[in-house]
């Protein structure tokens, strides 16, 4: 293949200038669509890729159980092939037009398994050792502070990160450029689904528990989008006005989204790591990213709040 082709192919994977990082737009992409090429060929399926992508997350979290720099290299080393495969599975799926509920499925939680082993593998490392400055163990405590940091800082601050980036595609882009989805539709789904569809069944009412905890964040977009869709139905000459306003005042906030993502969290990771001080990047994620999460999540809702009072002055 030229570099012209793999170059179209790589335009077309990006979404948009708003939500695509530097390092994902240089490094991972490219290396996920010449993996996503290279199985294209060799008759890989994408879903394959995303669980060897699972157990290549979950090995680096076994490496990172170690103290050692050798062990610590392997974990690094293991956690980027996992980033690449989670990045060549959608690559794949688009170019052999091999999409499907159950790759829907295993991609979404990839991510969460690889850091619930790199946490879980932390505290196994550092529980015996000494907290800093201190004569006393971390023990029980850095349990504490891993659930804190992943299951309370983590999982919430990526959640909102990717609703607030789907949200904005769908003004950028339109409804087919974006995954922004509802509780109220996969409620829908699961209940005109015959029972024998269990794992459909299964998937959508995870999901629309997933998305319904997103709503429920996010009170002001909610009422916002309510009035918005409203409107758009009676063709208010006013609305691109209003979609124009939310495109600008979101925009700088996609770099939060960036930020509370994969990149930053694996670069803080990997630092720490390997000059054996992990400790600090579970502060990291509670302390620094969760000032970003929380600045980003109330700017949302300012902004939404500032639009839902344009729309109801548009409404009467």
């Amino acid at each position: 293949m030229n570099k012209e082709r793999f170059n179209e192919l790589l335009q077309a994977s990006l979404k948009s200038e708003d939500t695509e990082e530097w390092l994902d737009v240089h490094f991972n992409r490219p290396i996920g669509l010449a993996f996503a090429l290279a199985s294209a060929k060799l008759g890989i399926k994408p879903n394959t890729i995303t669980i060897l992508s699972i157990f290549l997350g979950v090995a680096a979290g076994v490496m990172f159980s170690y103290t050692d720099l050798v062990h610590n290299i392997m974990g690094v080393i293991l956690l980027m092939f996992a980033n690449f495969g989670d990045s060549t599975d959608g690559q794949l799926a688009r170019l052999t037009n091999q999409k499907s509920l159950l790759g829907r499925a295993l991609d979404g939680v990839s991510g969460d398994v690889w850091f619930f082993a790199i946490y879980a593998a932390l505290a196994i490392r550092m529980q015996g050792q000494m907290i800093p400055f201190t004569n006393y163990h971390w023990g029980i405590f850095i349990w504490i502070l891993a659930f804190i940091s992943g299951i309370l800082c983590h999982s919430t601050q990526a959640s909102l990160s990717d609703y607030y980036r789907q949200i904005h595609l769908f003004f950028l882009l339109g409804k087919e450029g974006s995954e922004l989805d509802n509780s109220a539709a996969q409620r829908e789904i699961v209940k005109n689904l015959p029972k024998e569809k269990w794992f459909d069944r299964l998937f959508h009412s995870l999901y629309g528990n997933y998305c319904h905890n997103q709503e429920k964040r996010t009170p002001n977009f909610q009422r916002f989008f309510e009035k918005y869709k409203e409107l758009k139905v009676q063709a208010d000459p006013r609305i691109p006005d209003v979609e124009k306003e939310l495109l600008e005042g979101s925009r700088p906030l996609m770099a939060y989204t960036n930020l509370l993502t994969f990149n930053s969290r694996a670069i803080a990771l990997y630092i720490t790591a390997l000059l054996n001080c992990p400790w600090v990047f579970l502060l990291f994620e509670i302390i620094v990213l969760t000032s970003f999460y929380i600045h980003m999540h109330h700017s949302h809702e300012r902004l939404c709040g500032r639009l839902l009072a344009k729309m109801e002055d548009i409404k009467s």
